[in-house]
Formats: C-alpha cells, sequence, structure tokens
C-alpha cells in the first residue's frame, strides 16, 4: 500500500440482527438497512472477522488491520503501538434493544486470554435515547455470594437480585469486568469497549428463535467470572459545559469525555494516542491543515495519532471523544 498523509477517518458501519433488535439505528441514526432486527451497528471493529473499511478519502476501501500494518505508530500512537502491536484496542458500536438483552457478563484480560486468546471486555454505555419506563440492568440489588446466585439462577428468580436501573437520554454507565448486566427494551446507546466479542450469557429470558431454539448460556464459564465483591460505583457523574471536553470515564482501557459544541474548539493531541469521536447528537465539522471532514448524528470518525492540532466545529452537536 502507498503511503498517503493520514487524515480523520470515517468506516462503513457493520450492522448486526439479533432477536432483540429493532430499527432504530435505521431510522434514527441512519443506518442503511432494511431489517426490523438491527441490534448494533459497529462503528470501528478490530475484531476477527468483522474488521471495518475506511468509506472517505484515499484510503477508501482499505481495511483497519490494513492501515495499522502500513502506518503503525502514525495512527496508534507510540505507546498503544508498543503495547497492542497490530491490534486496535477498541470497538465502538450503537446498540437498538427493542427487546430485552440477555443477562451477560465479560470475563476479565486475565480469563479471556486463557480460554479465548482475547482481551477482556470492559465497557461504558452512554444513553441516546430511552423510552418511558425504560431500564438497564447493573449489578445485584443486595450482597451476593456464589451459592445464594447460583440458587436464584436455578430457581428461575435471577431476576430477584439483580439491579433494575430506569434511565433517560444522557445516563452513562461504566461496565467492568465481572459484572452482570443488561441493556433493557427500548434502550439505544453507544458503547465503547475494548476489542472483544466474549460475552458469557447467564439468562435470555427463556425465549426462543423463529426456529424454537433458544440461545447457548454460558452458566459454568460465568461462574468464576462473575465479581461477587464489586461496589455499586457503575453510575457515572459528567459536567456539561459547552465547548470543552468534561470528563466521564478513565480507566486504563479508555478514555472518554462529552462535548457539547456550539462554535469552534481548537484541539491538541498531546496524548500519543488515537482520538476517536462519536456524534451522538447534531452535527459537526473536524478541519485540519488538509481540509474538512463532516460528521452526522450516528458517524464515528478517528483522528490518528499523527494529527496533531484540528478544530471541531459546530453549531449544536453533542459529541464523545476517546482516546487511550
Amino acid at each position: 500500500m502507498n503511503k498517503v498523509p493520514l487524515y480523520p477517518l470515517k468506516f462503513n458501519p457493520i450492522l448486526k440482527e439479533k432477536i432483540w433488535g429493532g430499527t432504530k439505528l435505521s431510522q434514527v441514526l441512519g443506518k442503511k438497512s432494511n431489517s426490523d432486527y438491527i441490534g448494533e451497528s459497529w462503528e470501528l471493529s478490530d475484531v476477527d472477522g468483522d474488521v471495518s473499511t475506511i468509506s472517505n478519502g484515499a484510503l477508501k476501501g482499505k481495511t483497519l488491520k490494513q492501515i495499522i500494518a502500513n502506518y503503525g505508530a502514525e495512527l496508534l500512537g507510540e505507546k498503544n503501538r508498543l503495547v497492542f502491536g497490530n491490534k486496535f484496542p477498541l470497538l465502538i458500536k450503537f446498540i437498538d434493544a427493542k427487546q430485552d438483552l440477555s443477562i451477560q457478563l465479560h470475563p476479565n484480560d486475565k480469563l479471556a486470554a486463557e480460554r479465548h486468546n482475547s482481551f477482556g471486555k470492559t465497557e461504558m454505555w452512554h444513553v441516546l435515547q430511552a423510552e418511558d419506563n425504560a431500564n438497564l440492568i447493573v449489578g445485584f440489588n443486595q450482597k451476593i455470594t456464589p451459592k445464594k446466585y447460583l440458587q436464584h439462577l436455578n430457581d428461575k428468580t435471577l431476576t430477584e437480585i439483580l439491579n433494575f436501573d430506569k434511565v433517560k437520554k444522557g445516563d452513562t454507565y461504566f461496565i467492568e469486568v465481572g459484572r452482570v448486566h443488561a441493556i433493557g427494551a427500548g434502550v439505544m446507546l453507544a458503547e465503547i469497549q475494548q476489542t472483544s466479542d466474549i460475552t458469557y450469557r447467564v439468562y435470555d429470558w427463556d425465549r426462543v428463535d423463529d426456529k424454537g431454539n433458544q440461545r447457548e448460556l454460558h452458566n459454568d464459564l460465568a461462574i468464576d467470572a462473575i465479581d461477587f465483591n464489586m461496589e455499586d460505583d457503575f453510575r457515572v457523574d459528567y459536567d456539561k459545559v459547552k465547548n470543552r471536553s468534561n470528563p466521564m470515564v478513565s480507566c486504563q482501557y479508555f478514555t472518554t469525555n462529552y462535548l457539547a459544541i456550539d462554535s469552534a474548539i481548537k484541539k491538541e493531541n498531546t496524548f500519543d494516542s488515537f482520538i476517536i469521536y462519536i456524534c451522538v447528537d447534531g452535527a459537526l465539522d473536524i478541519v485540519t491543515n488538509d481540509g474538512k471532514e463532516s460528521v452526522n448524528k450516528g458517524e464515528t470518525i478517528l483522528i490518528p495519532a499523527s494529527i496533531k492540532e484540528y478544530t471541531l466545529v459546530a453549531k449544536n452537536a453533542e459529541v464523545l471523544e476517546v482516546y487511550i
């Protein structure tokens, strides 16, 4: 591949049909699909078998893997290249739950590496839309031991010990590995996570597909992966001061900030990292020395680490800013 100068990169969404999916990703976020069951739009992915392809500019049609291999630290940042090699460390999604998702959890890095040759799956959720009385399930509503958990699981009374949180637009949650969780019906959200597709499903509401089959559960694997000692610190409070980066979540895997933009913001990348912008409402332009790229609601863009200065311009946009 000839090396053209890097620029802000957009990608083709990878749409996923799910038994619990709906139509909001196409109707609200403009994803092109005729299906009534689109549950996920993978905006930026390096998961094997689901690698994103570039949709704009001179590198259009190239995959994320190809440009990492060709540009390395210019794209990722030197520290990220040293840690992750040729693997992009984050997966960005939009999720539409027309029905309740399964109750599930994700393994930590150690278990995921041993069992699946994968990263763990620390993640965060930012709610884009929620119908009246829509809920997220996050953790337990009381102190739970493994024995008590298994008793409720076997008795099919697991929901009695789960924490249901009623949610609205803008609510944000940090979901650490080992925490039982689920997205409830009527919620559409943005998800930022480690690059991993490892999920342990523990209960799926006894539903079946159109052939009468239930989905696979992973309770033997899950019992060792649940962290029963977690504190209830999963709700994220953040400021919404306009035209600045307001901290939301910062962990070893990613940092996410919230921006409400109604003018021009000059940005300087001092993080030795790529920066991702997820437009969750409105629209903005990203202006560099070499040109301008527009980002609409429901779109995601990757700023390579080699681009050190740029300007965000909008009349009324809400954006998530993500880097390592």
